[in-house]
Parts: C-alpha cells; sequence; structure tokens
C-alpha cells in the first residue's frame, strides 16, 4: 500500500531559473447578447439565448443542452458578444454531437474573434481581415462531453459556426476567457461630468488589457513592446495602478533596451530611443527608484552622448532615417522635423536632469549644452497639431500662440489617438483648459458613441458620419466604421480596437483637472491645482509610493474653487 503524501513541500515540483510565474489570472465570462443566428435555411440554431445564462461550465450527463446546432445542407452559426473588449479565448463545452463520418466523436468548429461585430462576421481578406500577430480564424475539434479552448486575441465578439453538412452539436456553455492582470484602480477621478468619468476609466481598462506578457500596444495587433507608444501608457499606469509593483514597465523598457546596442535605435525608430528617455525621467519622478535608475546609467550614457551627435551646426536635429512621429502626421516631413527637433530638446532636457540625480554633473553640463544648441533653430510646424504641441512642450514657441494658430483651429478635427495627448499637455500649458475639456469629450467620446469600451489605433471624427455602431450588424446604406477605414498599416479590419497609446486623457484629466502634479521624485512633494472649465466638483485619488492621495474639488457660488485633500506621511502638498 503506497503511503499518501500530505502537506509535503516535495510533492509539487520546485521552481527553476528557467520557470516563470504567469502575473495574470483567468475569469470566465458569459455572453451578454446574441447578436445573430443564422436563417433556419438548411440547418437550425435553437435557443442560442440560454448561452446567456451563467453557468458552472462543467458538462454534466444530466444537464440539458443550452444551444443545439445542427446541418442538413448549410452551416449554421451564432455571434456572440461578451459586453466589452477583453483579451484571451473562448472555452466551449460540449454536452452532446453527431459527428460526420468515422472521425470519432468530435465535430469542426470554425470560430471567429472580432473587436467589432462586422470583424468576427467576415472572411479572410475581406476588408483587410487577417490572422497576423493573433489567429483570429480558426477551425478546430470539439470533443463529445469534454471542453475545447481556442483563440489568444483581443475581442469581444465571437462567431461560430457548425461546418460540416450533416453533424449536430449541442453547447452546455461558450464563455470567454479572460486573461488579465489582476490590479486595484488605487487612482480614481469622478467629476460632474459622467461623459468624462467613463473616458477616464476607458482609458485606464485599455492600458490594463494591454499589460499582458510585457506591456503591449495593442492586444490583437501589435502584441509588441514599441518604446514611444509606451509613454502614454506609462503615464496612464502611474495615474491609475502606481509605480509600486509595477515590474511590467521596467521589465518592457528593460527588453528592449538589451536588444538595441547604441548607437542602434530603438524599434528602428530614432524618436522611439528618445522615448525611452522620457520614460524613464517620469517613471523615476513618480517612484523614485534610485537602484534603477542607476541600472540605466551605462545606456543612458551611451544614449545621451549619441544624441548630441545629431544636432546639426545651425542647431537643427539630424536625426537619421526611421523618423516618425504618429501615422497621420507622417507625410509631412517638415512636421517631423519640427517634431524630432522638438523631442530632441525634451530628451537632452530630461537627460540633463537625471544625469544630475545621478551625480554625471559632465553629462549634465553636455546635455544643457546640446538644449541650448538646439534652441537657436525654431523649426516650422506646418500646421501640424503633433508637431506644435511638441514645440509648445519644448519651450520652442509661446504655448498661446501655437494654440491659437495650430492647436485648438478646427477642435478635435486632425487629433490622433496617440500624440492627442501631447496636444492636451501643450493646450493646457497655454490655460486652454476648457478646450481640452471639449476635444476629449468630443474626440475620446466620440469612440464612445460608436460602440467602443477601449481606445482605438487611429480615430477620425469624419469617420462617423453614416456610420454603424461596432457593436451592431452595419445596415444597408451606412459605413463599417471598422472595415471601410484606416489607413497605412491598419487599413480595414487589420486596425486595432484597443491600443494603449489612445489612453492619453486618463493621465491628463488626473493630472491637470484633478490638478496633481509630480514636483520631486518619488512623490515627495506634489502640487494641487484644479482647473475644472466648466465641472461643478472633481475628485478622485493618486497614487504615491507612499500611499493614496485624496482630493475633492468643489466650485463655489463666487467661481472660486474649494479644495479638500489627504495625503500619507512622507508626501508633501503645496497648493500654489
Amino acid at each position: 500500500m503506497t503511503e499518501p503524501i500530505q502537506n509535503r513541500a516535495d510533492a509539487a515540483p520546485q521552481a527553476s531559473a528557467s520557470v516563470k510565474r504567469d502575473p495574470r489570472i483567468r475569469e470566465y465570462l458569459v455572453p451578454t447578447r446574441v447578436v445573430w443566428k443564422s436563417a433556419d435555411d438548411g440547418s437550425s440554431v435553437a435557443t442560442p439565448e440560454k448561452l446567456l445564462i451563467p453557468g458552472s461550465g462543467q458538462v454534466t450527463l444530466s444537464h440539458p443542452a443550452s444551444c443545439v446546432m445542427r446541418s442538413t445542407t448549410s452551416k449554421p452559426g451564432i455571434l456572440l458578444d461578451f459586453g466589452r473588449e477583453i483579451h484571451g479565448g473562448v472555452q466551449i463545452a460540449v454536452t452532446d454531437l453527431k459527428p460526420v463520418g468515422d472521425r470519432g466523436k468530435t465535430v469542426h468548429l470554425r470560430v471567429r474573434f472580432g473587436e467589432s461585430v462586422s470583424e468576427a462576421m467576415s472572411e479572410l481578406g475581406e476588408k483587410n481581415s487577417q490572422t497576423d500577430h493573433a489567429v483570429r480564424d480558426q477551425v478546430c475539434e470539439a470533443p463529445w462531453l469534454g471542453t475545447v479552448e481556442v483563440g489568444n486575441t483581443g475581442f469581444r465578439f465571437v462567431r461560430i459556426d457548425l461546418t460540416e453538412p450533416g453533424a449536430m452539436i449541442a453547447l452546455h456553455s461558450v464563455r470567454a476567457i479572460y486573461l488579465h492582470r489582476d490590479l486595484p484602480y488605487l487612482g480614481s477621478f469622478k467629476c460632474s461630468d459622467d461623459r468624462l468619468n467613463k473616458i477616464w476609466q476607458t482609458g485606464a481598462y485599455t492600458v490594463q488589457l494591454n499589460m499582458q506578457d510585457y506591456l503591449w500596444d495593442g492586444i490583437k495587433r501589435d502584441r509588441l513592446v514599441w518604446i514611444g507608444d509606451m509613454h502614454p501608457e506609462t503615464s496612464t499606469i502611474s495615474a491609475v495602478f502606481g509605480t509600486a509593483g509595477m515590474d511590467i514597465v521596467p521589465s518592457s523598457l528593460d527588453l528592449i533596451r538589451n536588444e538595441t546596442p547604441t548607437p542602434a535605435w530603438m524599434n528602428g525608430i530614432s524618436s522611439y530611443s528618445l522615448w525611452w528617455i522620457l520614460i524613464h525621467k517620469s517613471w523615476y519622478e513618480h517612484g523614485g527608484d534610485m537602484g534603477y535608475l542607476k541600472q540605466q546609467q551605462p545606456y543612458l550614457t551611451s544614449l545621451l552622448t549619441e544624441l548630441v551627435k545629431h544636432i546639426g551646426p545651425d542647431g537643427s536635429e539630424t536625426l537619421p532615417e526611421g523618423r516618425f512621429l504618429d501615422w497621420p502626421s507622417s507625410e509631412n516631413k517638415t512636421a517631423i522635423h519640427a517634431g524630432l527637433h522638438a523631442l530632441l530638446v525634451l530628451s537632452l532636457q530630461a537627460g540633463a536632469d537625471m544625469a544630475n540625480w545621478l551625480g554625471d554633473k559632465p553629462l549634465a553640463a553636455e546635455c544643457k549644452a546640446g538644449v541650448a544648441k538646439l534652441k537657436k533653430h525654431v523649426p516650422d510646424p506646418n500646421n501640424s497639431k503633433q508637431a506644435a504641441a511638441l514645440m509648445a512642450l519644448a519651450g520652442l514657441g509661446d504655448a498661446a500662440e501655437l494654440n491659437r494658430k495650430v492647436m485648438a483651429v478646427d477642435g478635435a478635427q486632425r487629433l490622433s489617438t496617440f500624440y492627442g495627448y501631447y496636444v492636451l499637455q501643450a493646450r493646457a500649458q497655454a490655460g486652454d483648459y476648457q478646450g481640452c475639456l471639449d476635444a476629449i469629450r468630443q474626440y475620446w467620446g466620440g469612440m464612445l458613441d460608436m460602440g467602443a469600451t477601449t481606445f482605438w489605433e487611429d480615430f477620425d471624427l469624419d469617420w462617423m458620419k453614416n456610420a454603424a455602431r461596432i457593436d451592431e450588424l452595419v445596415p444597408a446604406g451606412q459605413v463599417d466604421i471598422h472595415g471601410d477605414y484606416g489607413n497605412y498599416c491598419y487599413l480595414g479590419f487589420r486596425h486595432s480596437l484597443c491600443h494603449g497609446w489612445a489612453s492619453g486623457p486618463t493621465p491628463w484629466l488626473t493630472e491637470h483637472v484633478l490638478g496633481v502634479q509630480v514636483i520631486k521624485p518619488g512623490c515627495a512633494q506634489i502640487r494641487i491645482t484644479p482647473h475644472l472649465g466648466d465641472l461643478s466638483w472633481a475628485e478622485g485619488t493618486f497614487p504615491t509610493p507612499k500611499g493614496v492621495v485624496k482630493v475633492r474639488h468643489e466650485k463655489q457660488a463666487d467661481g472660486s474653487i474649494k479644495t479638500t485633500f489627504t495625503a500619507p506621511r512622507g508626501v508633501k502638498v503645496v497648493t500654489k
């Protein structure tokens, strides 16, 4: 008789250096509605609405089927909505089936994922429907009295088709496998405008979904670490989750650093090496982790020394090819030069600050000299809101004038989801807080109006004209906003509808409406200066390494603002 093993440490395999525990959790979500089912014409789909009833997920011999799909001459199908964008796959549980032929007790199901209804209903190749980065259209075998798990992508909608004439399948349940990092929202934001509240929350959720193995840009596409795209994401993480324990940001920064020895450029884009510097500065300001900053010193020194070499005799930046700001500005070479010139100023200013914190006075002086030389040349933004914003932030022009002449023109038109964050920052620097609130409501709110639950890779207000929402079948005569639009690398259904770089309003609302700004590294000192615009009140929380700051602002009858706050010990608060 074998002696049972009880509570023995050696009963489980021991971890080793080659084993990494997944920081994510799995949760199961039940569909919220049946969007579509095929007509009973050579096939049938019975009681699909029963799939919306929460259950155990465990197949049993006595459980009646929730949904029965039968095929005679055509392929029956259903389209399910899980209520919001998620990352993961789908679990299909089967109580009974009728296979075709002698293959055994399995049937073939075709499973299609979509970030929109129209994407989930599309054929491969239709409107640039693809399976690169993540397979979103595949055929699987479903077993009798068992389950099959399919997919590893970003989606909200799932279409399931029985592919073989003469087959039958009885579905016990169809549950989404929601794979994510289970993180508390330490930061929060609420105000008198529910639209802004939802925008803040949507930006936070968009970034949370992209916090997978590393900090990705998109959960369907691109499931990659793009350093420049990380800057808005990192700002959102600092405002929502805080820096304490957020290993995903350092691991993502270090991944690309280790793969990009200088003088190579991160992700093959010169500006993305500049963003690496800017991220490190803001990450240290919030978290105050000198040990981690010191780990960057050799690479940082090498990179800053290389950047100074890319200043021409006239003070103009001379960064090499791979010159990129964002996609909407990618054909405006004059604007790209202006933006890169401003980014180089900002990066060398940040480099000087970090060199001083690290005690490297000669490097700080070299960076400051580079900034002084660059400021002798003032480029032309060429009517680009992106370039004008960076110039204002870099002190290469008067922010109010740049706002009046470029950034505020046409309101939220000609924004981009990535650089919209910097336009908001620059317009705030110009004092145009009301203009920022209006733009946030119109632009990011426009995505919500079209059914978004996460923010998109790109968006244009003109796309909304006669367009159907992404959560409905496109009616005849209306535009498919997902399949019919998009540019450059994101044409049609390749367009990502969950992109972390689009989360800018979340940190912006925290910084400028709630008014919390970090003054000294590690949040040793913060400033609270609200800008309510047309709001009557705002309140929220802000995470610091020492605890959470709580803030509330109320507009008084005379227009003044009454502010109350509490802060943890070790965080000094100034209000001027």
